[in-house]
């Protein structure tokens, strides 16, 4: 069982916080270590680091995923471009134009016409062939002139959800380590750092290392599993991480894009290996972490497989003692939220 709680609609964020009068590293910060709960702001993060410790950032930046669709039977729709596939095929996710949920009665062989004359042919429930009528998301077979990128470049814009206030561009949706494209939706818990910020790491004594992991659409339903996603975890960081293991320092995972990329390639004995390909690791109470020992994160919905990738690094009682403060104390919630520091292990 995960961290129970109740988020309030009020403590959605609703905007990016530069349109609160805040920069970026201005949100608030959450500290919870076993010595108790600091609260500050984002921007002094590194002063509760120690020298020595390893940051793992994640480079993949965000596409401007979401495109108009419209069904056969005239229904407007949204299209969500989740992830390409190896044969060539997309996984879509398809929504209700008022953005209050999926599709619910899409079925193979279904065309969904998109903005710009082009269309996609729904093939096979994804990822699971057999969920036959209501899956949520498909394999799409796309007739699109030209390449993906180039059509959502002209087309697309970032994937929303009902909470948000007005539309921002894709900028404010990119974190300042966004190198590769790829990413269905924002790494988020990245997105409050600054280059500034980046500098004080380093001037500080840390190291800061890459993976990249394309994160996939978020909007899973209670109790479903994250979808297999693409990383990448280069031969440098993984000699970073165990070098860093082995002068029992502390690998702080920049998100759970990031725990799940370094945890897909982690050994029983929590060093890692270099890596690529596709990742189906759930972190939970079968799996915990092996490599990864502290987290940066936003703060997630209630029965979310994230709160069992929180727990598996920083365990049930350290999680639902943030979650507790940080509701008493007013923290918003989603992408363009508050953040929150796990350090399970006080380190040196």
């Amino acid at each position: 069982m995960t961290a129970t709680f109740t988020v309030p609609t009020e403590l959605s964020a609703t905007e990016p916080p530069e349109s609160r009068g805040f920069a970026r590293d201005e949100v608030r910060l959450l500290v919870a270590n076993p010595d108790g709960i600091r609260h500050t702001r984002f921007r002094e993060i590194a002063s509760f680091l120690d020298p020595g410790d390893l940051v793992v950032v994640n480079t993949s930046a965000t596409i401007p995923a979401a495109v108009d669709g419209i069904r056969a039977c005239d229904e407007q729709i949204v299209v969500h471009f989740s992830s390409p596939l190896d044969d060539g095929a997309w996984a879509v996710e398809l929504r209700l134009a008022d953005g209050s949920g999926p599709v619910p009665d899409a079925i193979v062989g279904e065309t969904v016409y998109l903005e710009g004359c082009e269309s996609a042919l729904l093939v096979a429930p994804y990822p699971d062939a057999r969920a036959l009528l209501g899956s949520r998301l498909w394999r799409a077979r796309l007739s699109i002139d030209g390449s993906v990128p180039d059509y959502l470049a002209l087309h697309g814009r970032p994937i929303t959800y009902g909470y948000l206030r007005g539309t921002w561009p894709l900028a404010d949706y990119q974190t300042v380590f966004a190198r590769d494209p790829g990413s269905a939706e924002m790494p988020s818990a990245a997105r409050p750092f600054t280059d500034k910020l980046v500098t004080d790491l380093v001037v500080r004594g840390l190291a800061v290392a890459p993976i990249t992991l394309h994160a996939c659409v978020s909007s899973l339903d209670a109790g479903e599993v994250p979808l297999p996603e693409r990383f990448s975890v280069p031969e440098t960081t993984a000699r970073l991480v165990n070098f860093t293991r082995k002068n029992d320092r502390r690998i702080i995972a920049l998100g759970t894009t990031v725990a799940r990329a370094l945890e897909s390639v982690a050994r029983a004995d929590g060093t890692v290996t270099s890596g690529r390909g596709w990742t189906d690791l759930v972190l939970g109470p079968d799996r915990p972490a092996r490599a990864v020992t502290g987290l940066v994160t936003g703060w997630h919905t209630p029965e979310s497989s994230h709160l069992a990738l929180l727990e598996a690094v920083a365990g049930r009682q350290l999680v639902q003692e943030a979650y507790d403060a940080a509701l008493e104390a007013g923290y918003l919630w989603h992408e363009f939220g508050d953040s929150c520091l796990l350090l399970p292990n006080k380190g040196q």
